[in-house]
């Protein structure tokens, strides 16, 4: 029998971290099932789900707590069986000049929708021609099996222009 966990990781970005990370994983056993790491800030930070035989468990948590003296800061959760009947995907892609709160008033639209965020990605960049700060935003996310992407469009578009956006979104 397997044990999942999900963990969260960060330190200060040098060659290796992964390499270090991976081995525990490996060497108690587990399997890597997914991550998403990236530079951020001088930072190396990440989320990751694997699953270590039970039997390792304790071992397995004891040498995640080894990397703390290499520099690199582990959390880790038990993860969860999770049913997913009838989800509703939807991509929403936002585009616009950046400038603070474009996540927050759009997630507290999704959250008044009951639209749940899977998996948000943000990037700011310079704009070809102009040089002014871009803001880009991509969400996966799940609907409410009644809800309907139209009113979920509709109430990003009320506040799309107040922020300067283009939104997109589109039924995976």
């Amino acid at each position: 029998m397997n044990v999942t966990f999900v963990m969260t990781i960060i330190g200060s970005d040098r060659p290796g971290l992964v390499g270090q990370l991976s081995a525990v994983i490996a060497d108690h056993g587990g399997n890597w099932l997914e991550s998403r790491m990236a530079h951020l800030g001088g930072q190396f930070a990440g989320i990751l789900r694997v699953q270590v035989p039970a039997v390792a468990e304790q071992k397995f948590l004891t040498a995640l707590q080894s990397l703390e003296s290499h520099g690199l800061s582990v959390r880790v959760q038990k993860g969860q069986a999770v049913a997913t009947p009838n989800r509703q995907l939807a991509t929403i892609e936002v585009v616009g000049h950046h400038r603070p709160g474009i996540v927050r008033q759009i997630s507290q639209v999704l959250a008044q929708q009951q639209v749940n965020i899977e998996e948000l990605t943000t990037t700011c960049e310079s704009a070809p021609m102009s040089g002014e700060e871009l803001f880009h935003a991509t969400a996966q996310v799940q609907l409410p099996a009644a809800s309907e992407l139209r009113q979920l469009q509709q109430a990003l578009e009320q506040i799309a222009s107040d922020l300067m956006v283009d939104i997109q979104i589109r039924s995976n």
